[in-house]
């Protein structure tokens, strides 16, 4: 396997470790250098996570918008076969 451009996790496998890097940190008990990396990484892990809000919210920005700009309201379509 080549390496390359890492690819992003997804929203959910990134915040699961986050979670586990800050749990670690938390802890205190990571030598100096572990720790400093730990740290790097949760940086990394919150700028994906805060990218893929931002991503997201943009699309339902878009998704709620009228030609005007004004944004609105409607509920999610119900799935067809819900109510079966």
């Amino acid at each position: 396997m080549a390496k390359g451009k890492k690819e992003e996790p997804s929203f959910e496998a990134g915040l699961k470790r986050l979670e586990e890097v800050l749990d670690a940190l938390e802890h205190g008990d990571l030598p100096l250098e572990e720790a400093m990396r730990a740290f790097e990484e949760g940086v990394q892990l919150v700028r994906v996570c805060h990218k893929k809000l931002d991503e997201v919210e943009k699309r339902v920005e878009l998704l709620l918008k009228d030609d005007a700009g004004r944004f609105f309201t409607r509920p999610f379509p119900e799935d067809e076969n819900s109510g079966s």
